[in-house]
């Protein structure tokens, strides 16, 4: 057997070894900034803590128990569900709309991407304390264009439907852009030749739309319903700033989740408590991912061709285009 000189082996171990040296510092910083903090949540929920003293009696499940005995946990809930929904739902539909839109023969392409994604870069505070005056009950500019077509002011701050709508409209303006421009970056790896031969076979936008783009777009559209779902159900910033108080309004009209959280942890100062409701939301978001995950993949067909899989449409399509371009290298010959 050949012995290997003391530099040999250290190039075996240098390209052994480097690939997770250089991914090390990423695993690090996360068990220390977040794996920690899981952990740490985790033990708290299970005992009475006292945060002053740091340390605590363990009680098992009583935090739990306690948490969801709450009828303000419930309203919370709920809150949290509607203004996700209201939310979610039209941010994915006017994302994909203005991702379709920019992915079109347009002028100014560069200037629109960057207002699509201005909204993003204004601090959550600003965008609260501009819609809280939009959308004030007695002089906000909202229910001055209402009267202004002759339709009566909406109480936004009192009834709860409308107070989720206001939020709601806050979380669009600031996330629309920013997914619109992910979705937008997936359509451009689409190949060209799918769209070009379904137009010669009179496909119109819509069956293109249907048929070739969505399935192409469906690892990008699981990745943007699993982070809206996680910013939708942790949404804070947004309720917190609709008034002058931030406590979810008199009557938790718009008490959140993690507006409770905030009240249990900071205003009453049981942190033991906060962490059994954190836990309780990471489970609420786990599940609802996983539904998320489920529905997309059933209603969104295979993936396309980045994914190795691709639809019968695109392979059609693909078969006609190199059908024609043999066809016209053929004549160009002749």
């Amino acid at each position: 057997m050949r012995v290997l000189s003391f530099s040999q082996r250290l190039s075996r171990w240098d390209v052994r070894i480097s690939p997770y040296l250089y991914i090390s510092p990423f695993f690090l910083l996360f068990a220390v900034v977040g794996l920690f903090p899981i952990v740490y949540t985790a033990v708290i929920s299970f005992m009475d803590w006292d945060q002053i003293r740091r340390s605590g009696e363990f009680i098992g499940f009583d935090q739990y128990t306690w948490i969801l005995s709450q009828p303000k946990f419930w309203v919370a809930l709920r809150n949290t569900f509607s203004i996700f929904l209201l939310s979610s739902v039209p941010q994915l539909i006017l994302a994909m709309f203005i991702a379709v839109m920019l992915d079109k023969h347009i002028r100014a392409k560069t200037f629109w991407r960057m207002s699509v994604l201005l909204p993003y870069v204004v601090a959550p505070v600003a965008v609260g304390l501009i819609f809280n005056a939009l959308f004030a009950d007695q002089s906000g500019q909202i229910n001055a264009w209402l009267g202004f077509f002759g339709l009566g002011p909406i109480p936004w701050h009192v009834e709860p439907f409308w107070s989720h709508v206001a939020i709601s409209t806050m979380v669009n303006y600031r996330w629309t852009g920013y997914n619109a421009l992910i979705l937008l970056a997936a359509m451009q790896a689409i190949p060209r030749d799918y769209y070009e031969a379904a137009t010669v076979d009179g496909a119109g936008t819509f069956r293109q739309f249907w048929s070739i783009t969505l399935p192409s777009l469906k690892p990008t559209l699981i990745f943007v319903i699993i982070t809206s779902t996680i910013g939708g159900l942790q949404i804070f910033d947004e309720p917190r700033m609709f008034d002058q108080f931030g406590r979810g309004g008199a009557a938790q009209q718009w008490l959140t989740i993690t507006l409770y959280l905030y009240d249990i942890g900071w205003e009453e100062w049981n942190f033991g408590r906060a962490a059994a409701l954190a836990w309780l939301l990471f489970i609420i978001i786990l599940a609802i991912g996983l539904i998320n995950l489920l529905v997309t993949r059933t209603l969104v067909r295979d993936e396309g061709a980045r994914g190795g899989a691709v639809t019968r449409a695109q392979r059609r399509a693909a078969k006609r285009a190199a059908a024609r371009r043999a066809s016209s290298a053929k004549e160009t010959q002749r």
